[in-house]
């Protein structure tokens, strides 16, 4: 198999695949080497950026997967609302993930007093779209179960890993380009003896809201991180 071949394989099955395909994994049914299959892969993204190519490949949750490119996400969306209901997400709920992605694994009470309102119908929300799943139970009175996000996350907001997770702006800024604008309903009135929330309060941080309260192993991404485009 020659490097054109090569490439053209790859591509194949990086299409063919549901999720990310590692370099591992495609070497493996290949039967190459890895550094051969991964130098093939680096000119295989490399080619996608060229102005002729819709489409390009990124690096995402350990593997490789498709995407189209940023300049045609108005139009491929249209296309798409066009052919199914699109996925739509509350404010409430985009701003209990976003608490679920800086501090994970973190439980209901902890995203509770972070939020200041009941999350417990955002949770079941957000674990039927499979953006969060669970991850075992604290060892704490009551042992609540602890949650995180999922490789569905990391691919609907086109990232490689959490330790990709920009400011908490930032995020919101690739939240609303992931899921467009029309996807995420208008945002709700504030709730209740709501505490400050990403969206509402300009000055809201989940580090500074829940300081002191995380779980130990939790740990927040910096600020200055890159911000990764969906």
């Amino acid at each position: 198999m020659n490097s054109a071949e090569l490439k053209a394989t790859l591509e194949a099955m990086i299409y063919a695949a549901d999720e990310p395909a590692t370099a591992a994994q495609l070497s493996t049914a290949l039967g190459l080497e890895k550094p051969v299959v991964r130098a093939a892969l680096d000119e295989l993204v490399a080619s996608c950026t060229s102005d002729d190519r819709g489409i390009e490949i990124r690096e995402v949750a350990g593997g490789f997967k498709l995407y189209t490119k940023p300049q045609h996400h108005d139009a491929v969306r249209k296309f798409i609302k066009s052919l199914q209901p699109p996925l739509r997400l509350t404010m409430q709920a985009l701003e209990t993930l976003a608490v679920i992605a800086y501090k994970q694994p973190v439980t209901l009470p902890e995203i509770m007093e972070i939020r200041g309102v009941n999350a417990g119908g955002v949770i079941k929300t957000l674990l039927d779209r499979r953006m969060i799943t669970t991850a075992g139970r604290k060892d704490a009175v009551g042992r609540p179960i602890l949650y995180r996000t999922t490789k569905d996350f990391l691919m609907r907001f086109g990232l490689a890993s959490v330790g990709d997770l920009p400011s908490m702006k930032e995020f919101e800024q690739i939240a609303r380009a992931a899921l467009g604008e029309d996807d995420i309903i208008a945002p709700n009135e504030p709730e209740a003896g709501e505490l400050g929330v990403a969206g509402h309060d300009p000055a809201y941080h989940p580090d500074a809201a829940s300081a002191g309260n995380a779980p130990e192993t939790e740990t927040a991404p910096p600020d200055d991180a890159s911000s990764a485009k969906a």
